[in-house]
């Protein structure tokens, strides 16, 4: 079988930890190719050449940025230590979730994967999480959790979309999934109208959605709620989902100003983001 090839973003925080431990359980059942990225954030002004060298102007102390870059890769190495060799670990410069999108997009990852610490209140409306900024901004799905996954069963995959125009999607890593995991999909949709008149057309549109992305083990639902974030939480409570995924238009989200985003960061199940054609 392919394998998967996932990058996991590290500031050596347990998070990142959470994260690792979510991708080992992905490899009980396929192939994965890990790599870690740590990018040491720094100004424009400091750089790095080909052989590992650091050059700065202005202000910054060259040294000090050689010995964060030292500190940095030992503790890269370490991970090498705690997980094994066959784990890829990788050093950029630059503003952090910048260098995370150049890097994934220019190596070919099938998949970002990170912890987040979520937040919320007034930190979540100035800057939003790393997760959050990821998620609006990669063209690579993104797996985000807030807590130790390692017992999870992939079994009920939860897809909440707008199905009312169907197309093809990009599905490449939702299959891979299904494949590996034997993986059931429940379609949602969230109304906020008479769900009883509805649901025959939302139905239909499901039907023709699954038969252009190729999914043949699911089920449909429909459910009022106010908004998305709410109606995924409380589908949830009834019917306990594995992981969620979401589709972005990268604009926010496909619903209204970011349902994906507050989900990443206020809900306690891991959940794969993806950009919409």
């Amino acid at each position: 079988m392919e394998s998967l090839k996932i990058l996991i973003p590290t500031d050596f925080s347990v998070q990142a930890e959470f994260a690792y431990l979510m991708v080992k359980k992905l490899e009980e059942k396929t192939s994965i190719d890990i790599h870690f990225l740590h990018v040491l954030n720094v100004p424009d002004t400091v750089s790095m050449d080909s052989r590992g060298d650091i050059q700065t102007c202005g202000e910054i102390d060259v040294n000090f940025v050689v010995k964060q870059k030292e500190i940095a890769e030992r503790k890269l190495e370490n991970l090498k230590v705690l997980y094994g060799n066959h784990i890829n670990v990788h050093l950029v410069l630059g503003k952090t979730t910048d260098a995370i999108l150049d890097f994934s997009n220019s190596h070919g990852f099938d998949l970002i994967v990170m912890g987040t610490k979520g937040a919320s209140g007034i930190k979540e409306i100035l800057s939003g999480s790393e997760a959050q900024i990821i998620a609006r901004r990669s063209k690579i799905p993104l797996l985000s959790l807030m807590c130790d996954r390692s017992d999870l069963q992939i079994q009920n995959v939860l897809l909440v979309h707008n199905f009312s125009n169907p197309k093809k999607e990009g599905m490449g890593l939702m299959h891979k999934l299904i494949k590996a995991f034997n993986t059931k999909v429940h379609f949602l949709q969230i109304t906020s109208g008479k769900v009883e008149s509805e649901l025959g057309k939302v139905e239909s549109d499901m039907k023709h959605f699954a038969e252009l992305n190729g999914i043949v083990n699911y089920e449909c639902h429909l459910i009022n709620d106010k908004d998305v974030e709410n109606g995924v939480v409380h589908y949830n409570q009834i019917n306990n989902m594995d992981i969620i995924c979401i589709g972005t238009h990268g604009k926010g989200s496909l619903f209204h100003q970011s349902a994906t985003e507050k989900l990443i960061n206020h809900l306690f199940k891991p959940i794969i983001s993806f950009h919409l054609n």
